[in-house]
C-alpha cells in the first residue's frame, strides 16, 4: 500500500512539475513558429494573434495576454507543487520552502499594514509571484507582460479599487470629505492626486521593465558592430563571429532582467500595501462600528 501510494505520489509530482514547463515551452514554440526575422534593430510591442468581434470594439489577443496566462498556469503548478503533500508531521525541502514563502509574505503584510490586514497576503503573494515571473520569462526569448502598459495598468486599476474601497469603509460622506484635508481648497489638487495613483503606479513598473529590454537590444546590437569593428580582420567565419556578444549581454541581463523585474515586483507590492492600508481610516471605522454596537445593544 506504501508503495503504491508513493508511485501515486511520484505521478502527481511529474504531472505538476510538467504543468510548470509545459507553458513556457509552448510559448518558446510559438515564439519560433510565428516570430519573423528583422534586419537590424526590431523593438516592437506584444504581437496580435487574433481578434475577438465584440458589440463595441474587438477583443486583441494579444501575446502577452496569452504569456500572462501561462506564467499564470505554471505559478499554479508551482504552487501545487510545493504544498503537495505536505502536513503537520510531514517535514521536506519543499515544504521548508512553502512556509518560508508564506512566513515572509505574512511578516512582510504585518510590517506594512498592519495586523487587521493579514488577510492581504495571498494577494501580495500572487502579484509579487506574478510580476516577478512575468518579467523573468524574457530570459527565455519571450515578451514579457510587464512591458504591456495594458497588463500593469489592469494591476493598477486593482489596486486603485481596492484604495477606494477601504477609503470609503466609513461611509460616502466621509470618503468625499477626506478630499478636503487638511485646506478645502486643496481638494482639486487632492482629486488629480487620486486620479494619479494608478497612473503613476502602472507607468512605473511598465516603464522601468520596458527601458531594461529596449536598453539590452541596443547594447546587444552595438557590441555585435564593435564585435566587427574590432575582431573583423580575423580569417574566414572567425570574423562574422559576433565575440563581444558572448557572455557580456548576459551578465548585463543579470541586472536588466532579473534584479530590476524582481525589484520592479516588490516595489509595485510594496506600493499596493502602503496605499490600501494608508487610504483606510482605521481609528474612524472602528470608533463608527463602536457607536453602532453600543446603540444596538441599548435597543
Amino acid at each position: 500500500m506504501q508503495q503504491k501510494n508513493s508511485i501515486r505520489f511520484r505521478i502527481v509530482d511529474f504531472l505538476l512539475i510538467l504543468m510548470m514547463i509545459i507553458p513556457v515551452t509552448v510559448l518558446i514554440v510559438v515564439k519560433l513558429l510565428t516570430n519573423v526575422p528583422a534586419e537590424g534593430i526590431s523593438v516592437t510591442g506584444a504581437k496580435i494573434y487574433f481578434e475577438i468581434s465584440m458589440p463595441f470594439q474587438n477583443l486583441l489577443i494579444t501575446e502577452s495576454q496569452i504569456n500572462s496566462w501561462m506564467v499564470m498556469i505554471s505559478i499554479t503548478g508551482l504552487c501545487l507543487y510545493l504544498t503537495h503533500g505536505i502536513g503537520v508531521k510531514v517535514k521536506n525541502r519543499r515544504q521548508h520552502l512553502a512556509e518560508w514563502i508564506v512566513e515572509k509574505t505574512d511578516n512582510l503584510v504585518k510590517g506594512n499594514m498592519g495586523e487587521y490586514f493579514m488577510a492581504f497576503s495571498p494577494f501580495i503573494g500572487a502579484i509579487l509571484g506574478l510580476s516577478a515571473f512575468s518579467s523573468l520569462i524574457c530570459l527565455f526569448g519571450l515578451y514579457s507582460p510587464t512591458s504591456d502598459i495594458n497588463v500593469v495598468g489592469g494591476w493598477a486599476i486593482l489596486t486603485f479599487i481596492l484604495i477606494t474601497y477601504y477609503k470609503s469603509k466609513c461611509g460616502p460622506w466621509v470618503y468625499i470629505k477626506s478630499f478636503g484635508d487638511p485646506v478645502t481648497l486643496l481638494a482639486p489638487l487632492n482629486i488629480i492626486s487620486e486620479v494619479a495613483t494608478p497612473i503613476s503606479m502602472a507607468f512605473r513598473h511598465y516603464g522601468n521593465v520596458l527601458s531594461g529590454s529596449v536598453i539590452s537590444v541596443l547594447l546587444a546590437a552595438g557590441l555585435q558592430g564593435l564585435s566587427s569593428m574590432v575582431l573583423g580582420w580575423l580569417p574566414g567565419v572567425l570574423g562574422d563571429i559576433p565575440f563581444l556578444q558572448i557572455g557580456i549581454p548576459a551578465v548585463l541581463s543579470i541586472y536588466f532582467d532579473v534584479f530590476s523585474g524582481c525589484l520592479q515586483a516588490f516595489i509595485f507590492a510594496m506600493l499596493t500595501m502602503l496605499y490600501v492600508s494608508g487610504a483606510f481610516p482605521m481609528e474612524e471605522y472602528f470608533k463608527r462600528k463602536k457607536k453602532k454596537q453600543t446603540k444596538a445593544m441599548s435597543n
